[in-house]
């Protein structure tokens, strides 16, 4: 009897040491899975902490991804817990929609690098048979690089190396541009905007279409200090020549927009971390005959009678050290912020290239090709999530006909030379410029949308414009809408009909506003006190001195940053003999270890 007492008693006792075991067992797995938990969450703030940062940033990013496809949620932490008390097996969805995520970024990647292979492998198969089929005096419009005569050994190995090799992951950084794009559902119109407005690029239309923006929605422009036209340009950039900036009498800038030359990191200093960075590259032909033109007195042009007699002795007429002559020689990579005197045949004209292009493709989020204004528009909308009405225009700062000038095949080859820099760069953007176009918007749209851009300005021109387009400066009814003249070119402007009610002229008005007009208007809506200051100085002082007064400020700016590289070329320059004279004076030692003096 006593023996199967005690035996009923082991039993007990194993069965409940087994109860406890059990029940310690799963409450040890229900504190390992709620420190999973914390951990979790833990994972989840820093990555939205991160997302935040780099939204902050401005930076392109890859189509975004739900973060409960990366990691585990609350939920599904919870899901785990219940599961495991229930002790039922049930399998999460998780891998099967992070399979499928990763997945969908592989077709990306693929789509991505078939499109970017067959643009740039057909560079070269292009401009030979554009090449082929160009008649004399005809010069081509350049389309998907294809533009006049593309040299074959650039066309393939230095393009291809040009996107690939010679620029931080461009199809990386191409995918994040293009899956950067909003979709209609996420599309937030962008606000803070860098426009670096280039030189004879069809940039001062640009210009207004952002100052009718901006002034309709009550927003803040990065304007030139001391009511300049030009943010001190061609000096480089620095934030203090903003209005606003030293005073701090303004904490947020909006948009950027007057010409200058560019420095990242200083124009940084003034825009929001989230700004949209963009500009506008011209085939460099054509922008030579333009400026050749426009610029006419300035030193490197002055003595030549023709673009071809300055092309034949372009480097015994331009001396880069003279003021102004930048706008002779490389004028893109100018406005860029590198140095534009580069020699057609340089060993290290590849090198420059390359570096120009992969120092464009980090700071900028979108290059717009000029021979394309309309389909640039069309993509500038889509990527700043912009209407229509947003971006239509009339074209600003044109010169008429008969001040341009054709230009022969020859001609054109000599431009290519000289301006091998600007050339290639432009070759570069212009091939992206066309992937952006197929990628983001697409053929058919594209057409779809440049046609109701057309249709608008045609009606807008209608309602607006007295003799429905543009008239030579002599027929400018009101003084104040004439544009500025200079050079040899004659630049056009606008009539309003007389007919209009207020609202109607307000918007066309704005529509055909000049640059200088335009910019002063505004400075004087910013900054009331120090336009009536400027008044005040300038009272009784003709336009002409005050241009000869601004042209002079900029000449002594640039005076001092040429007096400046020069001092810093001297300092390097004296380091370096120093550092050799030392090497000399220290006692040498040969391969047996034998030291001997100098």
């Amino acid at each position: 009897m006593e023996i199967v007492v005690q035996k009923d008693s082991m039993d007990f006792i194993i069965k409940s040491r087994c109860v406890r075991r059990g029940l310690c067992s799963r409450r040890h797995s229900l504190w390992i899975l709620l420190i999973l938990l914390v951990v979790c969450i833990a994972i989840q703030t820093f990555v939205a902490r991160q997302a935040r940062n780099d939204k902050l940033t401005g930076l392109p990013h890859l189509r975004s991804v739900n973060k409960q496809h990366l990691f585990p949620t609350v939920l599904n932490v919870w899901e785990s817990i219940q599961s495991l008390t229930a002790k039922t097996d049930v399998k999460s969805p998780q891998t099967d929609r992070t399979a499928d995520v990763h997945q969908q970024n592989e077709g990306y990647r693929k789509q991505l690098d078939y499109i970017l292979s067959k643009h740039v492998d057909n560079l070269a198969i292009d401009s030979q048979t554009e090449a082929r089929k160009a008649s004399a005096g005809k010069p081509l419009l350049p389309k998907h690089g294809a533009s006049l005569g593309l040299q074959v050994p650039l066309a393939l190995n230095s393009t291809r190396k040009s996107f690939i090799s010679d620029t931080p992951n461009p199809p990386s950084l191409l995918k994040a541009h293009i899956n950067s794009v909003p979709t209609k559902e996420t599309c937030h119109p962008k606000s803070h905007i860098v426009f670096l407005k280039t030189h004879k690029t069809a940039s001062s239309t640009i210009l207004n279409i952002l100052y009718r923006y901006g002034e309709s929605r009550n927003l803040t422009f990065a304007l030139p200090l001391n009511k300049h036209s030009q943010l001190f340009y061609p000096f480089s950039f620095a934030s203090h020549f903003v209005e606003g900036v030293s005073s701090r009498s303004l904490r947020e800038f909006h948009i950027m927009c007057n010409h200058m030359r560019f420095r990242k990191y200083e124009v940084a200093k003034v825009m929001p971390r989230d700004t949209f960075y963009f500009s506008i590259l011209r085939n460099p032909v054509a922008m030579m005959e333009s400026i050749f033109i426009y610029y006419r007195s300035i030193p490197a042009f002055h003595k030549t009678h023709s673009l071809d007699n300055f092309l034949d002795n372009s480097w015994k007429n331009y001396n880069s050290s003279v003021t102004n002559n930048h706008y002779a020689h490389n004028i893109l990579a100018f406005d860029f912020g590198f140095d534009n005197n580069v020699a057609p045949g340089a060993d290290d004209l590849e090198e420059r290239t390359s570096m120009a292009i992969a120092a464009i493709e980090r700071d900028f989020h979108l290059i717009l090709i000029s021979e394309y204004f309309d389909e640039s528009m069309i993509l500038l909308k889509h990527v700043l999530c912009w209407s229509l009405e947003d971006i239509v225009s009339f074209k600003l700062n044109s010169r008429s006909e008969k001040s341009r000038h054709p230009l022969l095949p020859e001609t054109a080859e000599k431009i290519k030379r000289w301006n091998a820099l600007d050339w290639r760069i432009y070759l570069h953007f212009n091939t992206s410029f066309w992937l952006k176009v197929d990628s983001l918007v697409g053929q058919e749209q594209m057409k779809r949308e440049v046609s109701q851009l057309r249709e608008l300005q045609t009606k807008l021109a209608n309602s607006c414009l007295k003799d429905g387009g543009a008239v030579d400066p002599s027929k400018i009814k009101d003084v104040g809408l004439k544009p500025f003249q200079y050079g040899a070119a004659v630049i056009q402007g606008y009539n309003l009909n007389p007919d209009l009610d207020t609202q109607t002229k307000i918007k066309c008005q704005r529509l055909i506003t000049p640059e200088l007009q335009y910019t002063a208007r505004l400075y004087t809506q910013q900054f009331p006190e120090l336009a009536a200051k400027h008044k005040q100085e300038t009272k009784g002082v003709s336009p002409r001195r005050q241009r000869s007064d601004r042209t002079g400020m900029t000449g002594r700016a640039w005076a001092r940053d040429a007096h400046y590289r020069q001092m810093m070329r001297r300092k390097f320059s004296n380091l370096k003999n120093q550092r050799a004279l030392t090497s000399a004076l220290l006692p040498h030692t040969d391969a047996n270890n034998n030291t001997s003096l100098p």
